[in-house]
This record gives structure tokens, sequence and C-alpha cells, in this order.
């Protein structure tokens, strides 16, 4: 039977909630490593206070759902600003600096699972937790430093699409190896290929059916709307992952095919405010599942593997420079920024918690993402005074000064 403050818990969980979050608007820092920090704050060891239960046991069913919830939409409504188009013109960046930046990153990862000794299916998912850059994280970055019109920027958003491509492929790739429990490798590629030809089928059919869903769509109130896209929504995650493919995916999908919908700003403007709601109740989820107790062991290797993404990340950054055009300076503008780790990295560290994996996964993606959410916008923040502290400032040929006899004879 449901407890009688079922309600004020939840209505408590979500003022601490916006509580931490106004705390870092007030500092100007992203926001996830608050609501990750909270949630371990509370959690296992928080006291009662009167009848409210600051461990949140009755209650975090419900908000564990809510996190799901909150998965679902930040991955529909990447979906529904991912351009195909735009990647095919960010050209060089995405061909030589996308794919650098994933093959340094990815291999980092195995280079720390074979450092950690870990099996094969947590090692995959550590390659997943460091090549997955957080784009929430960026996308604050870039416009709480105001560098969205600077040349790099592009290069970025280029990059971090091409990440987010590859993140989809890898999230379909672990669906297949952890969550379907088969050891065969038959097994695991079959339904790896399954999920490749869904997200292929569901790419080109969906787009034909764009029309006829503008068309449901047109003239509708706002109360009718919104019940067809979530309809949507939920019906191609759920079905998703009834043939084993992660639900995050169908949700990707759908995201992927209404933004050719001629409706797309009125449904982003109309999702957003749930993305923003269930994505704080996502890292807020993730946090009370944390024993503050049980990161002692994995302090050590989420350090190196923190640095390692810095170091890896400026090196995709100078090549990513070097084919656009840009000035080496900007490799460290490109490196910085992308280091933000976040969303994407705990999604693959649930996934591997759903496959009943080691603790030890759980434990380095809390300390690997904390360190990062905080360090990586601190180090962009900083990163033309860095850049000038180790190679100097960059010489600028002066012009030389005109008089007035040089005007006049001219």
């Amino acid at each position: 039977m449901l407890s009688h403050t079922l309600i004020l818990e939840i209505g408590v969980a979500v003022g601490l909630v916006a509580l931490v979050g106004l705390i870092s608007d007030r500092f100007r820092f992203s926001v996830i490593p608050f609501f990750i920090l909270i949630g371990m704050a509370l959690g296992q060891h928080a006291p009662q206070i009167g009848s409210i239960d600051l461990t949140f046991t009755e209650s975090k069913p419900f908000i564990d759902f809510m996190g799901r919830l909150g998965v679902l939409f930040l991955l529909f409504y990447l979906g529904l600003e991912f351009s195909v188009g735009r990647l095919v013109k960010s050209g060089k960046s995405i061909l030589t600096g996308g794919v650098f930046y994933v093959i340094l990153n990815f291999c980092s990862g195995l280079l720390m699972g074979w450092l950690m000794n870990l099996p094969f299916k947590e090692t995959m998912v550590l390659c997943g937790i460091m090549t997955s850059s957080s784009t929430a994280i960026v996308a604050k970055v870039l416009t709480d430093l105001k560098r969205t019109a600077n040349p790099e920027t592009e290069v970025i958003l280029g990059m971090i699409m091409f990440d987010d491509l590859f993140i989809a492929m890898h999230i379909s790739f672990l669906s297949g190896l952890i969550l379907t429990g088969s050891s065969s490798f038959w097994t695991v590629a079959g339904t790896s290929l399954l999920a490749l030809a869904f997200i292929l089928a569901f790419l080109i059919l969906g787009r034909k059916l764009v029309p006829a869903i503008d068309k449901v769509l047109q003239d509708k109130s706002s109360e009718l709307f919104i019940l067809v896209i979530f309809a949507l929504l939920f019906i191609v995650a759920g079905f998703s992952e009834t043939i084993h493919v992660a639900e995050a995916i169908g949700a990707l999908m759908a995201g992927l095919v209404l933004a050719d919908s001629q409706y797309i700003k009125r449904i982003e403007q109309l999702v957003l405010p749930f993305k923003d709601f269930f994505g704080a109740m996502f890292f807020f989820s993730f946090g009370l599942s944390i024993d503050p107790m049980s990161l002692g062991g994995a302090v050590l290797w989420a350090s190196v593997a923190a640095l390692i993404t810095v170091v890896c990340n400026i090196g995709s950054g100078y090549v990513a420079s070097y084919f656009s055009g840009l000035k080496k300076r900007n490799s460290v503008d490109i490196g910085f920024t992308l280091a933000a780790r976040g969303e994407f990295s705990i999604i693959m560290a649930n996934i591997g918690k759903a496959g009943k994996l080691m603790p030890i996964i759980q434990s380095f993606v809390v300390v690997y993402v904390l360190i990062l959410s905080i360090v990586a916008p601190l180090l962009t923040k900083e990163s033309r005074n860095i850049w000038n502290a180790v190679f100097g400032k960059d010489k600028t040929e002066k012009k030389p000064v005109k008089t007035l006899n040089d005007l006049e004879n001219s």
C-alpha cells in the first residue's frame, strides 16, 4: 500500500533538485554534477526528518521511472536537432576530426579496460562511456561563454554530431551484447544487425510517413498536438525495446524522423520543458542509486581516465583545426569543450547495470562524469589563457602607421 507521504516525498525531491539548479545557475555552472551530487548526498545514508524519508525509499520507483522518461526525452530531443545536411556541410571536420575523436577516445576505453583488467562486456561499456561527449554541457558552455559565433564552434558541433551518431550505433551493439543475456557470438551479432536494420528501416520508412504525420498535426490544439507526438515517441521506444534494441535508440529514431516535419519548431518548443524536467530527474535518480562509500576504489582509475580523455580530445581538436583551416590555438578550444561527459556516459553505465555487470562500472562513471563535467567547462573558459601560458601569444604583424603626408600622396 502506498504511503500517504508519497506525493510530498516527490515534491521534496523536485524541490531539492530545483534548489541546486538555482545554485548552479547563480554561479553560471553546469547543473549536471549538482543534480548527481544532491542525489548521492541523500539516497542511502540520508536521515528521516519527521514523516519525510530523505532516502526516498517509498518514492524511489517513481523517481526512477521519471529518470527513465528523462532518457527518452533527452534522446528524442537530440534526434529533433540532428541534421544530416549539417553533417555533410561540415565536411573535413567530420571525416577527420570526428573520426579521429571517436578512434582516440574508444582506444582510450580499451586501454583503461586493459589496465583495470575488466572482462570484454565491461570494457565495451567503458569504451562507450569514454567516447560519449555531453551534448547538454557542450551546448550550455558555448552559450554561456558566448562562443556560438566563433569559427571553431561549427567544427565542435559537427564533431559532436558525429560522436552522437557513433554512440547510437554503439548503444545498439551493447543492446545485443548485454541486454539479451546471451554469450553466443552469433546471437550478439544477430541482435546488433537487427538493431542496425531497425535504425535504417525506420529512417527510410519513417521519413515517408512525415507528410501523413504533418497532416494529422495540422491545425491541432496544443493538447492534441502533444498527445500525438508523445504517442509516437513512446510507441516507437517501447517497440524497439521489445526487439532488444535499447528504448533510447527508439526515442532517437522518433526524433530523427520528426526532424523533417514542417512543425519541427512547435515540436521542440512543446518537448523542451519535458526534456529539461525529466532530464534533471534522470541525473537525480542516478545519484540516488549511488552509495558514496563505494566510490573509493574508482577514484584513481576515473582520474587517470579523465586525464587521458582531455589529452585525446586536444589531439582530435588539433587534427580538426588543421583540416578546417583554423589556428592551432583553436585545438584547445575544441578539445576542452568536447571533454565534458554527462548524460550519454550515464546511459551507457545504466545499460551495464541492467545487464548486471561489475559494480565498478557504476562507481567509475560517477567519478569520471563528476570530474569532467566540472573540469571541462573550467578548462574551456580558460582555454585561451592556457594556450598563451604554454605557447605564448600569437604574434601578429603590426601594420605601419601612415602619416598625414602618406595619406595625401595616396
